[in-house]
């Protein structure tokens, strides 16, 4: 099967380097982009109920750009003034430049990761005197509070935002040959948006763990994990995908075996019905 078109659903990147745009142009592609979830804050009012207080903190734990945005968000909603003697936890080094926007920077203060949270846990364990505030979506990846519970530090987790699905009616006459995921709330999205969805032959990706097992207790079949030994990004996963699928095709055309193709019906397909081919 000749990938053509692909869908990400994220938003397009701002940078006119980024990889997808070089991927496009190296295999002739048609990449489109759009968020399949958005972010809606947790109004301070309503965080006032869950009775957490942001100050009995010493220690802030950073996930994401969301997790960023949202904390600095809500405290200053809340009229609260973060001590400088705060501390920030960040999952990746990406996260800890993006708090500069926020903070003065200042090694003493900001520890960072590797690229997991399971990496992450080996900075937190030599903190185990400060007490950490989790910033987190309504959906959180399970491994969080899993890893803190088992090295036994003191934490909170806090909901500072909600994860909803997109309003994608006007999807409705695209095709795909790959949809691209991120997130568990991606997958709910397409259910929610196209309840009578069927995959057939199009190619699904998905990055990391939870949103590989989100596919698969979708009832799809995951063509596509990334990160993987030969590709630690997801556009580095496709491009190898993309490879041996070419070779694959090659040796079937070789050996006299047809390769796949949409059939006249599939083509005509709605938008729930998208993924037929």
């Amino acid at each position: 099967m000749k990938i053509k078109n692909i869908l990400v659903t994220q938003p397009a990147p701002t940078d006119e380097k980024s990889p997808y745009f070089s991927l496009a142009r190296k295999y002739g592609l048609r990449i489109d982009f759009r968020p399949f979830i958005k972010i809606e804050p947790v109004p301070g009012q309503e965080f006032r109920q869950e009775r957490i207080t942001v100050l009995d903190h010493t220690a802030i734990v950073l996930t994401s750009r969301n997790a960023v945005d949202h904390f600095f968000r809500m405290c200053k909603e809340l009229r609260i003034t973060v001590p400088e003697t705060m501390k920030y936890f960040c999952v990746s080094e990406s996260v800890a430049y993006y708090v500069q926007k926020y903070i003065v920077y200042r090694k003493r203060k900001v520890f960072i990761g590797k690229q997991s949270f399971g990496d992450l846990m080996d900075v937190i364990k030599k903190h185990k005197d400060e007490r950490f505030l989790v910033p987190s979506s309504d959906i959180q990846k399970q491994e969080i509070p899993l890893l803190l519970d088992k090295a036994g530090v003191r934490y909170t987790n806090a909901v500072f935002y909600r994860t909803v699905a997109s309003d994608l009616s006007d999807l409705k006459d695209i095709k795909y040959d790959m949809l691209v995921f991120f997130s568990p709330g991606g997958i709910e999205s397409l259910r929610k948006n196209f309840p009578e969805y069927v995959q057939n032959d199009t190619v699904m990706a998905a990055f990391g763990p939870t949103t590989a097992k989100a596919v698969r207790d979708a009832g799809f079949r995951l063509d596509i994990e990334a990160p993987m030994p030969e590709a630690p990004s997801m556009t580095g996963a496709i491009e190898h995908f993309l490879k041996n699928g070419a070779k694959a095709d090659a040796k079937k055309a070789k050996e006299g075996i047809p390769t796949a193709k949409p059939t006249k019906k599939a083509a005509a397909a709605k938008p729930a019905k998208a993924g037929k081919k």
